[in-house]
């Protein structure tokens, strides 16, 4: 694709980075660059509009330019543009955020501790979890376990957790003491007729054995997502949660709730982690927690955890962690507001009625010959895009169907994401099932295309 000298998208080109992006192609087709959004639409600098379908990253639940938000920023910049946490200070800002976030967590929590985003919280949770098998006079209770198709982010560390292998490939990951126990996936990865149940039954005994080859003495804790987002939105199967909890327990490990995508809502509950009965030791949000209107994540941790950390940290003189804008005063307060708003509409509610209806669009297309799979919860669904529906396979290599899709999805108006071959449904919590309907008559028409295309 040509694009003019000196335009937006040549200028993107010529100095821009991109995550998440291959750069070469990148040089090839250059970006879309969006100008504007309102609601559950962003604009690009053609004039053109899109449903934005994945809330910007799973993370815009009040949806774009809420005067609101803009307005708690621009007090907050005029009272106290910057402050930090170090050193005993604090401002009101972060107090009034971390005790609403203790107010309304999903089971007892004691302190939090604020970060910037998801990346920076999970790296931070297996820092403290090391901090804390030290303090307890357990130095060897220092490996993690996360999961196959698991996203945690992106720092050596929290990537050591993801389990995405292009995550992984050429970054030399994960590090030494961060294990991997199988995918939730039960349309993926259960035998030929085993139930959800009994699939259940299997990955917690896998977990384990992993835990026995390992030593139990040796692992501080294991991460989960409640759904999995960027994994291709795997929703646990029946009495997964409950059957993994009683493996952890089994063996005192804590268990690491990442709230990132499911927090705030997004499922159909304030939590995730509710609405699967985790009762995680720890819970890592980021995301919805300012609808993304400026960076900021959090972890909540309970008194288990707190009073060993609290205990290390006197005894050294500090804890000697922090980030510059950890609870920065603007951030928090407009994470204080979206909050609000999220409370004050209702929005949780909301995400009930119209993800009910959401789903029950997207199951409709079951039927269709390039779709494997429907799946999802509350506000967050995928559509798993196959060639071959009883082999399972879609075209090689794997991802080639997905972003094929993708890409007829945007020309025609809606911006997705495809993760491999699935395509990802997270659209902001104040879409109406109109809105919805238009999204899911956008994809069916997709969809169409491509069998067109494909001639299948």
């Amino acid at each position: 694709m040509t694009h003019a000298p000196n335009s937006p998208e040549a200028r993107d080109i010529a100095h821009h980075l991109h995550a998440y992006t291959d750069a070469r192609r990148h040089q090839e087709v250059g970006p879309l660059v969006v100008e504007r959004g309102e609601g559950i639409y962003v604009h690009d600098i053609h004039g053109r509009r899109y449903i934005e379908a994945m809330a910007g990253l799973w993370s815009v639940g009040v949806g774009f330019s809420e005067e609101r938000l803009v307005e708690a920023a621009a007090r907050q910049m005029r009272q106290l543009p910057f402050y930090h946490t170090f050193g005993h200070k604090s401002h009101g800002p972060v107090i009034d955020l971390a005790e609403k976030l203790v107010s309304i967590a999903p089971v007892p929590m004691s302190k939090v501790f604020f970060t910037n985003s998801g990346s920076e919280a999970n790296d931070t949770v297996m820092k403290l979890l090391r901090y804390r098998s030290n303090a307890l006079g357990e130095p060897q209770r220092k490996k993690f376990i996360s999961r196959m198709r698991a996203y945690h982010g992106v720092t050596l560390a929290s990537a050591s957790l993801t389990g995405l292998p292009n995550n992984h490939r050429s970054f030399d990951l994960p590090i030494e003491g961060v294990h991997h126990t199988m995918s939730p996936h039960h349309w993926r990865e259960a035998m030929p007729g085993e139930s959800e149940e009994a699939f259940a039954t299997r990955c917690a005994e896998e977990l384990e054995a992993l835990i026995l080859r390992e030593g139990p003495e040796t692992i501080a804790a294991f991460f989960g997502e409640p759904v999995m987002g960027a994994g291709g939105v795997v929703i646990p199967p029946a009495t997964y949660w409950e059957k993994i909890r009683a493996v952890l327990a089994k063996y005192g490990i804590l268990l690491v709730a990442d709230e990132v995508i499911c927090g705030f809502g997004r499922t159909g509950t304030m939590w995730g982690s509710t609405t699967y009965a985790m009762k995680p030791n720890v819970v890592v949000c980021s995301k919805q927690l300012s609808s993304s209107y400026l960076p900021i994540s959090a972890l909540m941790i309970d008194e288990t955890v707190f009073e060993p950390i609290a205990d290390e940290s006197n005894r050294i003189g500090t804890l000697g962690h922090g980030f510059t804008a950890g609870g920065h005063p603007v951030a928090a307060a407009v994470a204080l507001e979206n909050l609000a708003i999220i409370e004050e509409r209702d929005l949780v509610a909301h995400v009930r009625t119209v993800g009910a209806h959401m789903q029950k669009r997207l199951r409709a297309l079951a039927d269709h010959p390039l779709v494997g799979e429907v799946r999802g919860v509350g506000l967050i669904a995928a559509v798993e895009m196959v060639t071959d529906k009883a082999a399972k396979k879609a075209l090689d290599p794997a991802g080639k169907l997905g972003a094929m899709i993708a890409g007829i999805l945007q020309e025609k108006g809606v911006v997705g994401r495809a993760m491999g071959d699935a395509l990802a449904f997270c659209p902001p919590m104040i879409i109406t099932e109109a809105q919805v309907d238009a999204m899911v008559d956008i994809l069916e028409a997709s969809l169409d295309e491509a069998r067109r295309r494909l001639a299948v």
